[in-house]
């Protein structure tokens, strides 16, 4: 799938990030100049690169070769750290922290290309034992309202470390609105596709009409309907998924008309981020290593991390005042600026580092892969 690397590929290219970002400015010498063709990404400035949808046919260098390579390049950077003085020190760990969240990015996307190609496979491979369920009911939705008002948006300059696209900080107004309380979950999926909101063209954006009758699609990814229970592949194999299960691997273009299904909308990156930013909510940390959904909680807005990537209905722009740095590291994210969607929250596969309120995720408005899931706005302060 032209959207999904291998896992080898993920390693050698973080560990290319560090070579090629850390330690060659300061002169160390590459592992293998042959691996810059092979595990750049999108840097146009660093040279030419394999293409995306090739990348599973690399089968060499193999995976202990690229171990070996991990391994010797973590060395060398520690090398490098230990032997700088202060002031250079200050100015390499920027990158430094840049490759470790760059790292992060790609923790996320392994679980994720893991489950797409393990879902081609006949056999149904489960990467872990299935998690308790979330429960068999689920909580009634209710909407929470937030007044509306002049809000300040964006990452906090001394807060921590944030990627360029998430400032600079700003200011935007909006008018009075309401969340839903939790994410839409299998119980309002099904109630969707038995009315027929799969072959309901009024609840469709004309793209998106098209897309799904063009891929014959009628349920999320991954998932199916069998004598009225949704079954849906995961990395815990293949199972029936409770009513109160989030849903989860749905585009832009099925929240949008779910949504509409159920009489709201999806709420602006800028609604999402202001009443996250009130309710002050904390990613839940797993209590074993499966990876299962943040828990409901007892806020009035739940999950809004931990249990999947929430579509919004704002394209993916830059922010008033955003410059992108000079040199290839400026390539990261301000020239993917353009037909993509963003997305707000985290997914129970993303680092816990990474759920924070400022956090701008963003994919193509067809993108299925990833753990994306929805939640509901409404106009004005409705309860």
């Amino acid at each position: 799938m032209p959207d999904a690397s291998p896992t080898k590929w993920h390693r050698a290219h973080t560990t290319w990030f560090f070579e090629t970002f850390v330690l060659e400015p300061r002169g160390v010498p590459a592992y293998d100049p042959r691996f810059s063709l092979l595990f750049n990404s999108y840097y146009e400035a660093v040279g030419p690169r394999h293409p995306r949808p090739q990348r599973g046919l690399l089968s060499r260098p193999d995976a202990s070769e690229v171990t070996a390579y991990r391994h010797l390049v973590d060395g060398r950077v520690v090398e490098l750290l230990q032997s700088l003085s202060e002031d250079d020190f200050e100015v390499t760990r920027p990158v430094v922290e840049l490759g470790l969240n760059h790292e992060e990015q790609h923790q996320e996307l392994l679980l994720t290309d893991i489950q797409h190609a393990f879902a081609q496979n006949p056999l149904r491979p489960a990467y872990q034992p299935a998690a308790p369920q979330v429960g068999a009911e689920p909580v009634p939705l209710t909407f929470v309202p937030f007044d509306g008002g002049l809000f300040e948006l964006g990452a906090v300059s001394d807060a921590g470390f944030a990627f360029d696209n998430e400032g600079p900080r700003h200011k935007a107004w909006l008018e009075a609105f309401s969340l839903s309380s939790r994410l839409v979950c299998v119980a309002e999926l099904s109630e969707f596709v038995h009315a027929g909101g799969y072959r309901t063209a009024s609840l469709w954006l004309s793209e998106g009409w098209d897309f799904i009758r063009a891929h014959g699609i009628e349920a999320p990814l991954f998932g199916r309907f069998d004598a009225g229970a949704f079954i849906q592949f995961g990395l815990d194999g293949e199972h029936e998924r409770s009513a109160a299960e989030p849903l989860v691997h749905v585009s832009y273009y099925e929240a949008d008309a779910i949504a509409r299904f159920l009489d709201a909308r999806l709420p602006t990156e800028a609604e999402w981020e202001a009443a996250a930013s009130q309710c002050r909510a904390q990613p839940a940390l797993p209590v074993d290593k499966r990876l299962r959904p943040s828990p409901l909680g007892q806020a009035e807005l739940t999950q809004l991390f931990g249990a999947a990537w929430q579509w919004t209905a704002s394209a993916y722009a830059a922010y008033p005042g955003y410059r992108a740095a000079p040199g290839a590291l400026g390539e990261y994210n301000g020239k993917f600026m353009v037909g993509q969607t963003v997305l707000r929250g985290s997914s129970l596969f993303t680092p816990p580092g990474h759920s924070r309120t400022s956090y701008r995720n963003f994919w193509p408005a067809n993108t299925r892969f990833q753990m994306t899931g929805i939640r509901l706005a409404r106009d004005g302060r409705i309860s």
